[in-house]
């Protein structure tokens, strides 16, 4: 009898599914490395925005304003620093931006100057009470960064940063290939599992 799909999707170590399928993921047909893969970075994805909020909370700002001021900090020593050129760098969008900017301006924290040769155009710049800020996080930030990256040899950091925009961009599709595969799960209905889930919620809200 030929294996069905379900016997196919199955480990070595029982009857679970497979949660990936490409052999350079696999380890003798079970995906557990990958599994211990994904949950190590998904443990030091939470350890890096957790640094990342406590830098922030010295200024009193959220996470994602306080990296968009430093990366503003930044690009402004490569030049004129616009919403989308910070958007790209952080992989977000210009309008998103554009709100976050705007809170970091009520705060005093950057300045949006109008291109003279193009009025589109706003130019970002950090005021001199975030470089004073900044300034002040350094001896806290370097020692915290230091550590949170002591497991990368110079070799292994060359190596990785040029990965970081595909694995980024890896990302992005496989979000929107989550939606589109979701949405179609939708369309189909709940499943009979889902429905004999659903059904003890209704039981109980009847009594």
């Amino acid at each position: 009898m030929a294996p069905t799909s379900s016997s196919r999707a199955k480990t070595k170590t029982g009857s679970k599914p497979l949660t990936v399928s490409r052999p350079e993921l696999l380890a003798n047909g079970s995906d557990g490395d990958f599994r211990a893969f994904v949950h190590g970075m998904l443990a030091f994805a939470a350890r890096l925005e957790a640094v990342r909020d406590g830098f922030a909370s010295l200024f009193g700002l959220t996470g994602i304003q306080y990296t968009i001021l430093i990366s503003i900090s930044h690009l402004q020593s490569e030049g004129e620093v616009t919403v989308g050129a910070v958007a790209d760098h952080l992989h977000l969008s210009g309008a998103f931006v554009t709100t976050e900017t705007g809170k970091l301006l009520r705060n005093g924290l950057i300045a949006k100057v109008q291109d003279l040769k193009d009025r589109r155009r706003v130019c970002l710049s950090v005021t001199p009470k975030a470089r004073d800020l900044l300034a002040e996080l350094a001896p806290v930030q370097v020692p915290v960064n230091d550590v949170l990256f002591e497991f990368l040899t110079a070799e292994q950091f060359q190596a990785i940063g040029p990965l970081l925009d595909r694995i980024v961009s890896c990302g992005d599709r496989a979000i929107s290939l989550l939606e589109f595969l979701s949405s179609d799960v939708a369309r189909a209905g709940p499943t009979s599992g889902s429905a004999a889930l659903d059904a003890k919620p209704r039981s109980r809200s009847r009594r």
